[in-house]
């Protein structure tokens, strides 16, 4: 997203633009922020075998993954979507008014003082609450489950987050629209530390618990590697003798619920995905839970990195709202999407080629056999088919709340999604079993993004459709030739499967990139260049 047109709009409408990340360190930021996460991606995978190794993929992780989605949900409401779809927008409007110094005291510092003790306060009752509701939480979300017992001790140890996660998303919005990346993609680092080292430390004791205890451990330490530079950065100025504090402004992006209300229950209704997922592999044998999990934790890789891209740019975006420059953000969320799309697409080749290897040389150890491998990389394909409209519901739902006021649309979007997934889901869990589910959840975020992009023009940031559906439709077959070719030539090297995983990981860029090229994409063709110019020049 163009730094040099959001720069130029400010001088246009007399708004500031300072703040604005520059070009060398936007730049920085992005590489570091991407490096970081990256780090933060393996130490997940590291996660999850020493997960899939101490306990396999039966009623001891099925309990703890029930578990997990407590964590899971508190992620995505309070650290990235949620919280990040509210604070940053809010952040950037007061770091302005600083900027612009119409106003006595610092409207930064007001903003905190205003919402960061309701906020706290309000999570530490919610974590309360589900700490004490905890047998019935699960039994609402596994009522299929084997061992409820299990299940509840370890809801009960995950509960913390729900307060954890909240300061550390508020943090990291903070931080964020400060133009600040590299300690908010740092924390997943931090949080997987905590559970690796608590998992192997107590294990023997404990058994699964020990993994529910290290989410605990761990999203204490989230909060501690973002406390110093929020201290330094967010708070650093003082307020300076007889100055008054800063009064709040009711033009600014407020959290009232009226603005609270629509992202809630969007962020709510788009993890809900995975409380229809698990409610329905609770009902089929030992371990489905465990396969959608390892499945969706190694497929979704390649969506994490492209959605780096829209993290990195959304406070630009914001402003750019802000300031009024629709034209600029248009052609922004444009190349946007072109860029983070051809991103997920390539992993989703990799990921259709290759997914008994990859399964097999990440998983495959201790008590996750071979047949946990075969189930797992069937689970994998299906779901694949799904990446793309996750990675486009999570950029498009940025614009759609960037300018800091009420929009239902994209709640209505994602339950139309949603209700596709549950239907589907009901009726294909009994012919495929775990399969039907991936399918179902591939076929419902598909529909959410479809109705995510027609919808943006006329309520958000006038995109061209018919633009961005042939910037997508390019490298879309490519990463379709590119899968089949890796499936063909997986089989045909001899030896171990990592073997074969490092000859797909020449061929299906190979093939992606030649194909790509053939058809013309050159967001695929161009896209080491496009990157660089995207965090370097600014369009």
């Amino acid at each position: 997203m163009s730094g040099t047109v959001v720069q130029g709009a400010g001088k246009a409408s007399g708004t500031s633009t300072r703040g604005v990340p520059g070009r060398p360190l936007l730049a920085r930021a992005a590489a570091g922020a991407a490096g970081l996460t990256v780090v933060a991606a393996l130490l997940g995978l590291v996660r999850d075998q020493a997960v899939a190794r101490l306990f396999g993929a039966g009623h001891a992780s099925d309990a703890f993954l029930v578990a997990w989605t407590v964590p899971e949900m508190a992620a995505t409401l309070l650290i990235e979507d949620g919280m990040a779809l509210l604070l940053v927008p809010a952040f950037s409007h007061a770091l302005a008014r600083r900027a612009a110094a119409t106003e006595p005291g610092d409207p930064v510092r007001a903003l905190v003082a205003d919402t960061f003790p309701r906020l706290s306060a309000a999570l530490a009752c919610a974590g309360a609450l589900l700490i004490a509701g905890a047998p019935r939480v699960v039994e609402v979300l596994a009522p299929g489950l084997e061992d409820p017992g299990l299940a509840v001790d370890c809801t009960r140890l995950t509960a913390v987050t729900v307060l954890t996660f909240g300061v550390t998303g508020y943090f990291s919005a903070a931080l964020r629209a400060h133009g600040r990346f590299l300690a908010p993609a740092g924390v997943y680092i931090a949080y997987n530390l905590g559970i690796i080292g608590m998992t192997l430390a107590l294990h023997s004791v404990c058994g699964v618990r020990a993994a529910a205890a290290g989410v605990a451990a761990g999203s204490v330490l989230m909060i501690l590697t973002l406390l110093p530079a929020f201290v330094t950065l967010v708070l650093r100025r003082r307020v300076r003798a007889g100055e008054r504090p800063a009064e709040r402004d009711a033009t600014a992006p407020l959290l009232g619920a009226a603005v609270l209300a629509p992202v809630v229950l969007f962020v709510v209704s788009r993890q809900s995905q995975v409380f229809v997922e698990r409610f329905l592999a609770s009902s089929l044998s030992d371990g489905a839970i465990s396969h959608l999990n390892f499945a969706q934790k190694v497929a979704q890789l390649p969506m994490v990195l492209s959605m780096m891209i829209c993290t990195v740019t959304f406070p630009v975006v914001a402003r750019a709202m802000a300031s009024g420059d629709r034209e600029g953000a248009r052609r922004r969320v444009e190349r946007d999407l072109a860029l983070a799309g051809t991103v997920v697409l390539l992993g989703t080749a990799l990921v259709m080629g290759y997914a008994p290897q990859l399964v097999e040389v990440l998983f495959q150890r201790g008590a996750f056999d071979a047949a946990d491998t075969a189930a797992t990389a069937g689970v994998m394909r299906v779901y694949a088919l799904g990446l793309l409209g996750h990675t486009l519901v999570g950029a498009l739902c940025r614009p759609y709340f960037s300018a800091g006021r009420p929009t239902w649309y994209p709640l209505g979007a994602m339950g139309a999604g949603l209700l596709v997934t549950a239907g589907a889901g009901f009726a294909l869990t009994g012919p495929l079993g775990v399969d039907g589910i991936a399918a179902a959840n591939a076929l419902g975020i598909s529909t959410a993004a479809v109705l995510m992009l027609l919808g943006l023009g006329s309520r958000a940031v006038a995109v061209r459709v018919r633009a961005v559906a042939l910037s997508l439709a390019r490298p879309a077959l490519a990463a379709a030739a590119a899968g089949a070719a890796g499936r063909l030539a997986a089989p045909l090297v001899p030896g171990a499967a990592v073997f074969s995983l490092a000859a797909g990981c020449l061929l299906v860029p190979t093939v992606f990139y030649l194909t790509a090229r053939a058809l013309g994409a050159p967001e695929a063709v161009h896209l080491p260049a496009l990157v660089r110019q995207r965090f370097t020049h600014g369009r």
